[in-house]
């Protein structure tokens, strides 16, 4: 039998069901009252790039079996997979937990994934690499050594855009790629300090959105309930900058412009504003060019992200169109192609009536 990824199997069964085996760890697992006034087992079970909720009702012959496994256990779950009313569901299915090589290779996530994760961890060592300011170069490499291990299981969000782990790799290697563009069509916008912003500007999520060191699970922390990630970030850039300034390396940074209190308070500023507005959790609006670059190509990303995303599992409405996704504003049109270069002669091509459809 096939083994699927979550994602795998929610794409093959959304138009017939599927046989396969799904591997993945149980997130979560509840049992739950019926209406008649039996019980159902609840579980939420997560791989490397996706999640579902699962339900399994007590006629079920495994039901016993699943009732007893433990959140946080690893399983595969094989049988014919279909999409119900109640979501993604096996029939005649059967269960059994993973050995511990299973369990490396799926913590270690699909080839495909885990080969672009790693391409996009390098493009963020080399573009904070040509960071030409000593002080924000030196900050970058500081923080990337210290915590690269936490930051390359950080999920960039816990629902929203990449929602998974390592997610945040994959956030910020796309945001740093766009403003490094950016910055080379605006020559005037400072470079070194967008793109290292654009690093520290979710920097306080390796304490609100990190997954467990060995697991699929993101945990609820008091840090990142009582803090946030902005205030967490900006605190985080402060003990990095102290340790800094410190250092033998700094010793010669007094001669340096800009100052070096005006390198820091600038951003500090990109990450405070990153949300853009009040109303998102900024608690300052962007007041620099700087910090306006990482509040869009923030925003570009996200929402991008979440509309390749929902392409693949929105159910689809009408030809090319598919239901909303939240926080997406409306449902949404599949794109249009690009343009291939064609042999049809000109007189086909400009054919069209400009008619309004019927």
């Amino acid at each position: 039998m096939e083994t699927l990824t979550i994602r795998g199997v929610k794409q093959a069964a959304s138009s017939a069901p599927v046989a396969a085996e799904v591997r993945a760890q149980v997130e979560a697992s509840q049992v739950k009252p019926t209406k008649s006034g039996g019980e159902f087992l609840e579980m939420k079970l997560s791989d490397a790039e996706d999640h579902f909720t699962l339900r399994v009702w007590s006629d079920a012959q495994g039901y016993v079996a699943a009732r007893d496994v433990k959140a946080g256990s690893f399983l595969a779950m094989s049988g014919d997979w279909a999409v119900s009313q109640y979501g993604l569901e096996p029939r005649q299915w059967k269960m059994r937990m993973l050995d511990d090589d299973e369990r490396i290779t799926l913590l270690a996530g699909p080839p495909a994934l885990r080969e672009k994760q790693a391409r996009d961890w390098e493009d963020i060592c080399a573009l904070t690499d040509a960071v030409a300011d000593p002080r924000l170069r030196l900050l970058a490499q500081d923080f990337l050594r210290e915590f690269g291990e936490r930051f390359r299981r950080t999920g960039a969000a816990r629902e929203y855009h990449h929602a998974r782990r390592g997610g945040l790799v994959e956030h910020v290697a796309q945001m740093m790629r766009t403003a490094d563009a950016i910055c080379r069509v605006y020559p005037t916008v400072n470079r070194d300090l967008v793109v290292t912003g654009v690093l520290f500007h979710d920097c306080g999520k390796l304490w609100e959105n990190c997954y467990a060191e060995n697991g699929f699970t993101m945990p609820y922390t008091e840090h990142g309930e009582l803090m946030g990630h902005i205030p967490l970030g900006i605190e985080l850039v402060n003990r990095q900058w102290r340790k800094l300034i410190d250092s033998e390396a700094a010793a010669g940074w007094a001669a340096l412009t800009p100052a070096l209190e005006e390198v820091r308070l600038h951003l500090l500023h990109l990450i405070g504003s990153h949300h853009g507005e009040y109303q998102f959790g900024s608690p300052v609006l962007p007041r620099t060019p700087e910090a306006i670059v990482l509040h869009h190509v923030d925003n570009i990303d996200a929402k991008l992200e979440m509309m390749f995303s929902a392409y693949d599992k929105a159910p689809q409405l009408g030809r090319n169109i598919f239901e909303r996704q939240r926080p997406l504003p409306a449902n949404l049109v599949r794109p249009l192609e690009q343009f291939t270069a064609s042999e049809a002669p000109a007189d086909i091509l400009l054919s069209g009536t400009g008619a309004l459809p019927e």
